[in-house]
């Protein structure tokens, strides 16, 4: 496994009405909702992996522990950067930040684990 901690990736995100508090039922109030926040940390550090991973191993998120700290209109574009910060045999901690401009609007701690696919089938 080519895995070592620095790897990075982002991904950009336009919020959307699907993605508001109101939409994923988290909250009342039409925001980036919580829950959209973590999945973009997940998609974020599943960016960082790609074409490191053999093709019957693949990783799933186990943890995560989100610090949403600022609201986020709908329109408004973010972008999360992943960062892989340990790694412990099969075991990996990312850290994402979120930010919309030179805004940090959230900070997500998130640990994946590489498993074999075949598990899921």
């Amino acid at each position: 496994m080519d895995i070592e901690p620095g790897l990075e990736a982002s991904v950009e995100a336009t919020v959307t009405a699907d993605d508001t508090a109101v939409a994923l039922g988290s909250g009342d109030v039409e925001v980036l909702g919580t829950p959209h926040v973590l999945a973009l940390a997940e998609q974020a550090a599943v960016a960082a992996l790609r074409d490191r991973l053999p093709a019957e191993r693949t990783s799933v998120g186990t943890w995560a522990e989100i610090f949403h700290t600022a609201p986020t209109k709908v329109g408004a574009n973010v972008t999360v950067q992943a960062r892989l910060t340990k790694v412990d045999g099969s075991k990996l901690e990312f850290t994402a930040v979120v930010h919309e401009g030179d805004r940090q609007v959230a900070r997500v701690e998130h640990r994946r684990a590489v498993v074999d696919r075949s598990r899921f089938a």
